[in-house]
């Protein structure tokens, strides 16, 4: 009980005497500790709110530290005002030892705690690092556009590929066919004419044979340049088989179709005849007209019947259906 009486006694001489109560001093004195005292109080109170806000925080124990180490410094400022009327100075004193502790406490956490907190990168690190993942970033995002320039581009020379017949540079038998499809679907809903050639180029064993398949490729790509020239540019034309042609023509009717045949047959045997390099080639053709009853395959059967009558009747000529 003794040491409680002590300890809460404040009969011992304020510090108001030492100031002789001039209301100047008083009010600097008591004025700068209050302000110092509210200062005090609001730091720790914010460094506390940080701590529970940012759970990510590295140093968070740091920040709890010095925040009791501000508290209590506020606690000292808080009765300086009060020993002016009032002398508490066993309170104050084991305040101050408390304020000496926690400060002890606080820079020996922060001696140890230095190390770690220099070996944190700097602004101009920072601004280093960011600037590589900048750099780092635009050469994935070019690479990136490189490889999508390259996607592209191998897509396109598949599709030309899935297209294009690869000797002759034709369409494909499979596009070509696909065309047809849908030119013989069009001929159904507007009514409009759609006929076909067949061509098969004569005798084009015998150029194997005789003069080699290099030979026999260049007389391929020979005779497509020739049944390329008079078509025009909404006619299709194809390689079907190894010396086997299709000719779609829409909007055509079957006597339009026989001149033009007659004009393709006639330039690929002038087109031999002035080229010594490729051997003598012509061509059988056989033409159809699309009927309102035809299909892909009844369409093509009927051109294909044509061709085997112009083959049996001593090729080189040209049989309509």
């Amino acid at each position: 009980m003794a040491i409680l009486t002590d300890l809460f006694n404040g009969n011992f001489m304020p510090h108001g005497h030492c100031l002789l109560w001039r209301p100047d001093l008083l009010m600097l004195h008591v004025g700068g500790d209050a302000l110092t005292f509210i200062a005090y109080m609001l730091i720790p109170a914010a460094l506390v709110r940080l701590v529970r806000a940012r759970d990510d925080l590295r140093f968070g124990s740091m920040f709890l530290m010095f925040a009791g180490f501000i508290f209590f410094c506020g606690a000292t400022h808080l009765l300086g005002i009060i020993n002016v009327w009032h002398g508490y100075y066993y309170i104050h004193g084991i305040v101050k030892s408390l304020t000496g502790v926690i400060s002890i406490m606080t820079a020996i956490m922060l001696w140890r705690l230095l190390p770690e907190a220099i070996s944190l990168p700097g602004k101009r690190q920072m601004q280093v690092t960011i600037a590589e993942l900048v750099k780092a970033e635009r050469k994935l995002a070019e690479a990136n556009q490189h490889l999508e320039a390259e996607v592209r581009k191998r897509t396109a020379q598949l599709e030309q590929m899935a297209t294009t017949d690869e000797l002759t540079g034709l369409l494909s038998r499979r596009e070509i066919m696909r065309i047809l499809e849908v030119e013989i679907a069009r001929v159904s809903r507007q009514s409009t004419p759609l006929s076909i050639m067949m061509l098969d180029l004569d005798h084009f064993k015998s150029i194997n044979d005789n003069f080699g398949h290099q030979v026999g490729d260049t007389t391929l790509k020979t005779a497509a340049d020739s049944f390329s020239i008079f078509l025009r540019k909404t006619d299709f034309i194809g390689r079907i088989g190894g010396e086997e042609f299709l000719i779609v023509l829409p909007d055509t009717k079957l006597n339009d179709a026989y001149e033009l045949a007659e004009r393709i047959r006639l330039v690929l045997e002038q087109h031999t005849v002035q080229a010594p390099s490729v051997p003598a080639c012509t061509a059988s053709i056989g033409i159809a007209q699309c009927q309102p009853a035809d299909n892909l395959n009844s369409l093509i059967q009927r051109a294909d019947e044509a061709l085997y009558q112009a083959k049996s009747k001593g090729r080189n000529c040209v049989v309509g259906t």
